[in-house]
């Protein structure tokens, strides 16, 4: 389990983080979304021991950053934005050297090098030089770096950055699957998609202060105090805006330039079903009509702008 207590960090004048609290469990995939800035690399430096908070703790399994800090190190992998490659060293050497420094025994060296390599899809390139892989392949293997001593805890501080699409959904498939082994994963980001697809926990920091924290379900729903609907029809979507505009909990119907109408809909689920019905017995040809679910990019607007209703 990882706890954040009050995490502060203060330079000067300016309070880059603000009293952070959280709490992940074995298994969670947590998105830390915010601005360039907004003090999502700071905490994520203080977590992994190498900034002193000025204020507050985090302890990792009851061992506190603080207190501890070498403890920590040994149960953590922190990749951060721009990592360290070496030149004229094959994949299996710059592992083993890592392996090295977190004291793997040398008679199980090879194997852990060969499960991790397995694990982040780069067996066949054991025998490659580092300088010759791809930006994808580089940044699986500062992954791979990170687990030879099997961490309870992964910080990701933009782990996509450069990333083409293809190599994006391969690393998004990886982080999952050290989230299914019972890894704790961190995994900050200013680009939303990237994070909405495989998250489970999500935390939202804005100029310091964890404006929002929780189950990313649980976040979008909050948000909302209306359902936004979607309606399409074979005949007039002007017809059938004036026709959803007679229902009182149908706020500001309108034809999209797809055709489709949309509004705010407060009433319950049982009254949406009844409008339907309405616009169906009044002779609209209805082909379409859902309901359009918030996402990842509404929550951060929300809560860093208030740009969304």
């Amino acid at each position: 389990m990882l706890e954040v207590r009050e995490l502060r960090k203060v330079y000067g004048t300016l309070e880059a983080v603000r009293g952070v609290s959280f709490q992940l469990n074995p298994g969670d995939i947590f998105g830390f979304i915010g601005s360039n800035g907004a003090g999502k690399t700071t905490t994520i430096r203080m977590l992994a021991t190498l900034l002193e908070p000025t204020g507050g703790t985090a302890r990792l399994n009851g061992v506190d950053i603080l207190k501890d800090p070498m403890q920590i190190r040994r149960m953590i992998g922190y990749m951060p934005d721009f990592f360290g490659l070496y030149d004229d060293v094959k994949v299996w050497e710059y592992l083993d050297f890592w392996a090295t420094v977190y004291r793997i025994p040398p008679k199980q060296r090879g194997g852990v090098i060969d499960q991790v390599l397995e694990l982040t899809n780069l067996s066949g390139k054991r025998d490659a030089f580092v300088q010759s892989l791809s930006r994808g392949m580089q940044q699986r293997l500062c992954l791979a770096k990170c687990l030879v001593h099997d961490p309870e805890l992964l910080l990701l501080d933009e782990p996509a950055s450069g990333l083409d699409p293809r190599a994006r959904a391969e690393l998004k498939e990886l982080i999952l699957e050290l989230g299914r082994m019972g890894k704790i994963v961190v995994v900050s980001s200013h680009i939303l998609p990237e994070l909405s697809d495989f998250c489970n926990m999500v935390g939202i920091i804005e100029r310091g202060d964890l404006v929002g924290f929780g189950p990313v379900k649980q976040i979008v729903q909050g948000l909302r105090t209306t359902r936004a609907i979607s309606v399409r029809t074979l005949g007039e979507a002007n017809d059938l805006s004036d026709a959803v505009a007679k229902d009182p909990l149908a706020a500001s119907p309108r034809a999209n330039p797809e055709g489709e109408v949309v509004f705010d809909y407060a009433g319950t689920h049982e009254q949406q079903a009844d409008l339907l019905a309405r616009l169906i017995a009044e002779g609209h040809r209805i082909v379409d009509f859902r309901e359009e679910h918030a996402d990842l990019e509404d929550v951060f607007l929300k809560l860093t702008t208030g740009a969304v209703n």
